[in-house]
């Protein structure tokens, strides 16, 4: 329990623990809350209780309960959700259109956290060597380059040493606010939602565009139930309410108390809480932290995507494992740098952490809004909940939640339209590959010929039989294979052993070996199998086909062929798609990774048998 806490500080509070660089500073940046002493408390209460409601209650009591099969994330939730509904399929597919944007926006996060983190721990520069402003961006990006540059070897080394890094890290934010606040107590006085409740009241409009700024203190949240499945809920609870919360309120309550004493600290607060034999090394281990809170969301992007492939939502990228232990341990060379490339521009066209904060909300909190709308059709639908106690259950979240999107949206103009532009295009991206996938499985289901009726056919005048076992792999199960009309046609043989396999992935997270193959004979040596993968399943084929073994299949390696059908997509007009959808569809399938990668098919042994196919 004790290292599975210390892995969740690394992992899952990477992003929330490093709020405290920007949080505060962001909402006095814009000039329209004055720092006086009631704002002060008025603003600490109001980030107080929106980690208390939002994490505390929210994410930490309610959404953890939410597992499917002990995983969480969007993923996952949109999986729960949509079973819990299969009874309503108009509802089902609004719930699926609403969780496949959600996870779209999740990229555009993915973006703005590693950007924002970094460029908010090096702006400590300007605070201890003002002289050195102009060498924020340059030592931004090469830091960042770095942290992306790695990548391809793999995260466990570097993994290890997360939940220490953060460890200090939550153990220094205390140590920095505890002396400010034993020095000013009366900034304790903010615990109360009397403060909170008065800013509103007299601010009002003001203060509902503070919310924008607010929100930034439970940026990261949604990793508490992305990570649910790495480290269980107990370790993820232990490590809120016995380190992070108490840290984070720490440091929060001593940069307010620092603030009570000294209103022109709030230049940069977080920086100046520490005394000057500590400048050095709280700048390095804020470098070191926000690195982990990086390398968190790249990981956590990684991992997404690949979920995604396997669903079908997205077209199947390189995979390659850097572990030979932990299948969790992957790297995707294509989503890597393209999030290396957008980060760079946000980077430089943003140019400072307070500029990126406009950009920041409007990403994690449609996120927040989507998960508890979800919550409301799992608890109601999927536990059979009574109706008055899911509304109230979620109710008062979704209202919290979309009056802190509704903030964030008055900066849509300002930044916000950044990370919304990467998630409509990741959006549009993946409608048009599931849209496209089902216009080509209904084209080749309608042309295709059934396989036992097929092969009745080509055994009343068999062709030559050659020795060895050829693994055709097929979408539609009981439908003649294209590669297998193509291999008759050209090579004029049929192998001595014949197994025609499909692939099927489900909305659950782990599909067991008890239930991974599925088989039937068809005769003369042929067989009809179906291999069953959750989500979170390595799609590997030549492991499942090891089970077959006990239906009498025996597989030997060095004669085993496996072949493909490569079909060349022509976009057609009227079929369903806007033309340009479709030429896109067909550019995405044209450029997708060979299945061999993706389905760790031995390379060396692939026939790949092509078609065309119009759509």
């Amino acid at each position: 329990m004790a290292g599975l806490t210390l892995g969740a500080l690394g992992v899952v509070y990477g992003d929330i623990g490093t709020s405290p660089l920007y949080a505060l500073k962001e909402v006095f940046h814009g000039g329209h809350v004055a720092t006086t002493p009631e704002n002060i408390l008025g603003v600490l209460s109001l980030l107080f209780w929106t980690m208390t409601v939002i994490v505390s209650v929210k994410y930490v009591l309610l959404i953890l309960r939410a597992d499917n099969n002990g995983e969480g994330g969007l993923i996952a939730m949109l999986a729960l959700a949509t079973n819990a509904v299969n009874d309503k399929p108009r509802l089902r597919r609004v719930l699926m259109l609403v969780g496949l944007f959600g996870t779209a926006i999740f990229f555009g996060d993915a973006v703005i956290t590693p950007a924002m983190t970094v460029l908010g721990a090096i702006e400590g520069i300007e605070v201890y060597a003002p002289q050195y402003h102009d060498a924020v961006l340059p030592i931004t990006l090469i830091v960042l380059a770095g942290l992306f540059g790695v990548q391809r070897f793999g995260t466990a080394g570097i993994g290890k040493a997360f939940g220490p890094v953060m460890l200090l890290w939550f153990t220094s934010l205390a140590a920095l606010g505890l002396p400010h606040i034993v020095d000013n107590p009366r900034v304790l006085a903010a615990v109360n939602p009397i403060y909170a409740l008065n800013f509103c009241l007299e601010y009002r409009w003001v203060a509902f565009v503070a919310l924008g700024a607010v929100v930034l203190v439970v940026t990261g949240g949604e990793a508490l139930y992305a990570d649910l499945g790495h480290f269980g809920k107990k370790p993820i609870r232990i490590a809120w309410y016995g380190v992070v919360m108490p840290a984070l309120v720490i440091n929060y309550f001593g940069q307010g108390a620092m603030l009570l004493n000294d209103p022109a600290a709030i230049k940069n607060p977080f920086y100046l809480l520490a005394p000057e034999w500590a400048e050095i090394p709280l700048f390095l281990l804020a470098m070191a932290a926000a690195t982990v809170a990086s390398q968190a969301l790249i990981t956590a992007a990684f991992s997404v995507t690949k979920q995604a492939i396997q669903l079908g939502i997205m077209p199947r990228l390189r995979i390659v494992h850097t572990s030979v232990r932990d299948t969790g341990q992957i790297y995707v060379p294509f989503i890597n740098w393209s999030l290396f490339a957008l980060v760079v521009v946000a980077v430089v066209f943003f140019g400072s952490s307070s500029k990126l904060a406009g950009a920041y909300g409007v990403a994690v909190t449609i996120d927040m809004t989507i998960t508890t709308v979800m919550t409301f059709f799992v608890i109601r639908y999927g536990w059979k909940y009574p109706l008055a106690l899911c509304i109230a259950a979620t109710g008062i979240f979704f209202v919290i939640d979309v009056t802190f999107l509704a903030s964030n949206l008055l900066k849509l103009l300002h930044g916000g339209w950044f990370p919304l532009l990467i998630g409509v295009c990741v959006f549009t991206l993946m409608l048009t590959w599931k849209q496209g996938r089902k216009l080509l499985s209904d084209k080749l289901r309608q042309d295709a010929i059934e396989l036992p009726a097929f092969l009745e056919a080509v055994f009343i005048n068999p062709p030559t039989r050659v020795a060895g076992t050829a693994v055709f792999l097929s979408s539609e199960k009981g439908s003649t294979p294209n590669a297998l009309l193509h291999n008759l046609k050209h090579n004029k043989v049929l192998h001595e052993q014949n197994i025609f396999v499909t692939v099927k992935h489900h909305e659950v997270p782990w599909v067991g070996f008890e239930k991974r193959c599925e088989v039937e004979a068809l005769g003369h040596n042929c067989w009809q199998v179906a291999l069953h993968f959750g989500f979170k399943n390595e799609p590997d084929v030549p492991e499942a086909l090891e089970l077959l073994k006990k239906h009498g299949v025996q597989l030997e390696e060095m004669e085993t062929s496996y072949f493909l059908s490569r079909d060349i997509i022509i976009p057609t007009i009227g079929s369903g798609m806007a033309l340009w959808r479709e030429k896109l569809f067909a550019s995405m399938h044209r450029n997708a990774a060979a299945a061999a990668d993706f389905l760790h098919l031995p390379a060396n042994r692939i026939v790949e048998l092509g078609s065309k196919v119009e759509i």
